[in-house]
């Protein structure tokens, strides 16, 4: 788990220096650092994420690389589906909400369409629907 967490920090620190731009295997992709709280420990945690811009907001997919669980950051999330997160340079206060029916379908096809390594976690996920995040700016 420890490399998973290097990763992530590294990952982090080059997204904050370079406004939001990161190299390696998300060169091009939007990315997004989502801020939340551990459910149990009350930990503060920031995950890179890849995102996918949205009309009023952003959506991110609960995909933890088509393992048969949920990532952790998801159930945080429900748990307290209000956070901040950071887009380029920005900070924004979001409210958070999971999509569901046409809207996650839409959604979800669109991410697959962009980024076809999200249909191959699909595929390995076992029949486990992939849950899509919606990221509205609150207030």
């Amino acid at each position: 788990m420890s490399d998973v967490v290097d990763f992530n920090q590294q990952v982090i620190a080059e997204f904050r220096a370079n406004g939001g731009k990161v190299g390696g295997p998300f060169e091009g992709a939007p990315m997004i650092l989502v801020h939340h709280r551990g459910r149990k420990s009350g930990v503060e945690r920031v995950n890179p994420l890849v995102s996918l811009p949205l009309e009023h907001g952003w959506a991110i997919f609960a995909s933890k690389a088509g393992a048969p669980t949920n990532p952790d950051w998801y159930h945080n999330l429900m748990a307290s589906p209000r956070t901040t997160v950071e887009v380029g340079g920005d900070v924004v206060e979001v409210a958070v909400r999971e999509a569901h029916g046409e809207e996650r379908e839409r959604i979800w096809a669109r991410q697959k369409e962009l980024n076809p390594g999200f249909a191959d976690y699909e595929k390995k996920a076992g029949g486990r629907v992939i849950p899509v995040v919606v990221l509205e700016p609150a207030g």
